[in-house]
């Protein structure tokens, strides 16, 4: 609970920013390509994680994993759609045993009686995950990876400040005592270094490299983490039902 995006983004972002210059790399953001990071960082950067965030305090983390990371159907449908990526009859197939899975778990949760705030989120995240994926194939920066992705992250970072401040939320985070806990360091290191840092840096490089349907696919091995890690962390344990939904997904 005491970790929040606006610690891991800007932290995330000062480590990129110093690895840049380490690398020789120019930090100064060319003309043209502010925007372009700006839209970026929102969508694969803000709404994704935040979205993720509420997802998992609004739900089962293991069906929020397996929600979420429905994005290669959508960033297949997306680039269809806005870059011709035209996909064939295998892909389709697999979109509509993705599709048919997310019902199978939505009309659980309503059966169940639950609220349908953390799968909700759940899918918000996975579609500006693909959103920022297409824009990304769609309108390419041109800057050094590094350096891009740290500008990318310290916007997250900014964007999230200012939503701490309108929200009152600033006032509430938790004292500095509470930081130098052993549990809050590894998780703040964990997130930063390998989860954020590392994570962005290699999926921006994936995302020029490959097309877009492509490079969404490597992320379906990230439910599998998901909610392997529930059930030996959280003591989560999916149902059968459950366990069909996340295989059709």
């Amino acid at each position: 609970a005491l970790i929040n995006p606006l610690q891991v983004f800007r932290t995330g972002a000062l480590m990129l920013f110093a690895l840049a210059r380490a690398r020789g790399e120019g930090l100064r953001v060319p003309p043209g390509q502010g925007p372009r990071l700006l839209i970026s960082a929102l969508f694969t950067i803000v709404g994704f994680n935040l979205c993720t965030a509420f997802a998992q305090l609004g739900g089962s983390t293991a069906r929020a994993a397996i929600v979420t990371f429905t994005m290669p159907v959508w960033a297949v449908l997306f680039a269809w759609l806005v870059l011709g990526e035209r996909p064939d009859r295998w892909r389709l197939g697999a979109i509509a045993l993705g599709v048919t899975g997310l019902a199978l778990l939505g009309a659980l949760l309503l059966a169940a009686g639950g609220s349908p705030r953390g799968p909700l989120f759940a899918l918000g995240a996975g579609l500006s995950w693909a959103a920022g994926t297409v824009f990304l194939k769609r309108f390419p920066i041109a800057m050094p990876p590094v350096a891009a992705t740290a500008w990318q992250l310290g916007l997250g970072a900014s964007v999230c400040a200012v939503g701490l401040v309108a929200g009152g939320a600033a006032s509430s985070l938790p004292a500095s005592a509470a930081y130098g806990t052993t549990a809050f360091v590894t998780a703040l290191v964990f997130h930063v270094v390998l989860a954020t840092a590392l994570a962005y840096l290699i999926w921006f490089d994936i995302v020029a490299r490959l097309p877009a349907g492509v490079a969404a696919l490597g992320t379906l091995l990230i439910p599998v983490v998901g909610v392997a890690g529930a059930m030996a962390l959280l003591h989560e344990r999916p149902s059968a039902a459950d366990l069909g939904g996340f295989a059709l997904i």
